[in-house]
C-alpha cells in the first residue's frame, strides 16, 4: 500500500504541475495578441521610414554621408542580444545564447562587448565577455523612450569610435509556434550601392537633404532597436505558450500511465488481499 500512496502523490504533484503550465499558456496567449499588433503596427511605419531614408540619400551628396554610415576598419564590434528576463520558453533563450557564441568565433579578432537586454543574455555572457551595459530593466515599463534612451548611448559610442560594427540579434516573431533568430547591422547603417532612387519620386526638400537625413538616420536607428524589442517580446510569448502547451500535454499523458499503473498496482494488492482472506478461512476450516 506504500506504493500505492507514493503513486497517488505523483499523480497530485502532475496534476498541480498541469494547472501551473495550463496557467501560464493562457496568459502567454493574452499577452501574445498586444505584443503582436504592437509589431504588426510599428513594422510598416520601420519599413517606410527606411525606404525614405534610401531615397533621399540616393540623391543626395556621395560625399556628405552621415556619420552613422560611414564604414571604418573594424576593431571593436558590439553585439546587442535580446533575450527575455524569465525562461520556460522552450529554445527561446538558448538559440540567442547559441548565436552569441557563434558571432564571438567569428569576431575571435576583434574586441568584442555585449548589450544585453534581458537577463537570459546578461548570465549567460557576464562570466566570459565583456558587459557594455546590462539593460534587462527596460522590460519593467517598455517603452520607445526607454528603448530610445539606451540607443542613444550605443549612437554616441559609436560616433566617439568606441565600435566600428553594431549588430543586433534578437528571435524575430513569424507566428506563436516560429520565431527566427535574426542578426541585423545596426551600425554602420546600411546604404544602397546605387545612387539611383529606389523608388520614382519627387520630393521638394525643406530645409535641405543633409539636415533631414541628420534627423531621419537617428530615428530609424531607434525604431530599428526598437522594432526589434518588441519582436522578441512577441516571440517570447509565442515560444512560451507553446512551450507550456506541450508541457501541458506531456503532463497529462504521464498522469495517464500512472492512473494506469495505479489501477493496475491497487487491483493487484486487492486481489492479493482476497487471496490471504480465502486462504486464512481455509485453514481455519481444516483446523
Amino acid at each position: 500500500m506504500a506504493n500505492l500512496k507514493e503513486i497517488r502523490g505523483r499523480i497530485s504533484s502532475i496534476s498541480s504541475t498541469m494547472q501551473i503550465t495550463r496557467a501560464m499558456k493562457m496568459v502567454s496567449a493574452a499577452k501574445l495578441k498586444k505584443a503582436q499588433d504592437a509589431i504588426v503596427m510599428l513594422r510598416p511605419y520601420s519599413e517606410k521610414l527606411q525606404e525614405i531614408i534610401q531615397n533621399v540619400n540616393s540623391s543626395s551628396d556621395p560625399d556628405q554621408v552621415s556619420i552613422y554610415a560611414q564604414k571604418r576598419e573594424v576593431k571593436r564590434v558590439l553585439l546587442i542580444a535580446v533575450t527575455s528576463n524569465r525562461g520556460l520558453a522552450g529554445a527561446f533563450n538558448s538559440s540567442i545564447v547559441k548565436e552569441l557564441n557563434i558571432q564571438f568565433q567569428n569576431n575571435s579578432k576583434y574586441e568584442v562587448e555585449v548589450l544585453t537586454i534581458g537577463k537570459k543574455a546578461y548570465d549567460a555572457v557576464r562570466r566570459s565577455r565583456t558587459v557594455y551595459a546590462n539593460e534587462s530593466a527596460v522590460f519593467d515599463n517598455l517603452s520607445f523612450d526607454r528603448v530610445s534612451n539606451l540607443t542613444e548611448a550605443v549612437m554616441s559610442s559609436f560616433k566617439e569610435g568606441k565600435f566600428d560594427e553594431v549588430y543586433l540579434i534578437y528571435n524575430k516573431f513569424v507566428n506563436a509556434a516560429t520565431q527566427e533568430v535574426t542578426k541585423e547591422q545596426l551600425l554602420p547603417i546600411l546604404m544602397p550601392e546605387t545612387t539611383e532612387p529606389l523608388v520614382e519620386t519627387d520630393y521638394i526638400f525643406e530645409p535641405n537633404r543633409s539636415e533631414i537625413l541628420d534627423n531621419l538616420i537617428p530615428k530609424s536607428i531607434k525604431t530599428q532597436v526598437f522594432k526589434a524589442v518588441l519582436d522578441s517580446v512577441a516571440s517570447e510569448h509565442g515560444a512560451r505558450m507553446t512551450a507550456m502547451h506541450k508541457a501541458t500535454d506531456n503532463a497529462q499523458s504521464l498522469k495517464n500511465d500512472l492512473v494506469i499503473f495505479y489501477n493496475k498496482a491497487r487491483q493487484a494488492a486487492i486481489t492479493n488481499e482476497i487471496l490471504e482472506i480465502v486462504s486464512g478461512a481455509e485453514a481455519l476450516k481444516n483446523s
